[in-house]
């Protein structure tokens, strides 16, 4: 996840959204989510047990989501979270690096299945 922020504040510092400490900040927050659905399970993939399997857990990440987006879309937040308004290209580029973190914990799992070992 540090990599992920990291690399997400220097390429939008390199190629000049001058939103990049809001990218920064949702990248942050969404990695949180996608680790929290990816980790449920130590070695079935979250597409086998449900997302519905854990609805707490997911009525938290929804509502999580809506204040993350409320951080950054209210105006009257923007000044006392220090975050400005994303475009939708530059949500949608955050939204996509934060998934990585999700995606490598699957592949993790699917990796250590299919070679056998145990947990």
């Amino acid at each position: 996840m540090a990599g992920i922020t990291i690399f997400t504040q220097a390429w939008s510092i390199k190629t000049g959204h001058h939103h990049w400490q809001t990218m920064v900040f949702t990248v942050l927050c969404l990695a949180q989510f996608g680790n929290a659905l990816a980790v449920r399970s130590e070695k079935e993939s979250l597409f086998k047990i449900g997302l519905f399997s854990n609805k707490p857990l997911l009525g938290a990440i929804i509502l999580s989501f809506i204040f993350q987006m409320a951080t950054i879309y209210v105006p009257f937040l923007n000044p006392i979270f220090k975050t400005e308004p994303l475009r939708m290209d530059e949500l949608f580029i955050a939204i996509g690096l934060s998934s990585i973190v999700f995606f490598a914990v699957e592949f993790e799992k699917w990796w250590k299945r299919r070679r056998g070992a145990t947990y």
